[in-house]
C-alpha cells in the first residue's frame, strides 16, 4: 500500500459520496473485482492527492478528468501530480469524462490491457 494521507480522510469520504456521473459509471465496472479479480479503491488519498481509483496489486491509478483538467493550469497540475505518483512506482491512466460516458467498454478494455502488461 502506498503512503496514505490521514489528513485527507474526510475529503476522500466526501468525494466518494459525491462522485461525478463518469466516476460512478467507471466504478460500476471496477467494483467487486470485476476486472481480472483485482481490487480497486475509489477516492484514495495518496501523498497530498486524492486519486479517483487505485489498484495496489498493479500499482495503477485511474483518473476521470473533467474540463478543468484541460486548461493550462489543469494540465500543469496533472503533470506535477503524475510525476509525484510515478516517483512511488504508480502508473497513471487518464480518461476524460466523455470517454467514460460514451465509450465505457473501450475504457475497460484499456484498463485490462494495462493490468495485463
Amino acid at each position: 500500500m502506498k503512503p496514505y494521507n490521514k489528513n485527507l480522510k474526510q475529503a476522500s469520504h466526501d468525494l466518494r459520496n459525491n462522485m461525478t456521473d463518469a466516476e460512478q459509471l467507471l466504478w460500476s465496472r471496477l467494483r467487486n473485482k470485476q476486472i481480472l479479480a483485482l481490487h480497486f479503491y475509489r477516492q484514495k488519498p495518496i501523498l497530498n492527492y486524492i486519486v479517483d481509483f487505485y489498484c495496489p496489486a498493479t500499482n495503477l491509478v485511474i483518473e476521470c478528468d473533467g474540463g478543468q483538467h484541460f486548461t493550462e493550469d489543469g494540465l500543469e497540475a496533472d503533470h506535477i501530480r503524475d510525476e509525484a505518483l510515478a516517483q512511488l512506482g504508480l502508473k497513471v491512466l487518464r480518461f476524460d469524462n466523455g470517454q467514460v460516458m460514451g465509450q465505457i467498454d473501450d475504457v475497460v478494455e484499456s484498463i485490462i490491457n494495462i493490468c495485463n502488461s
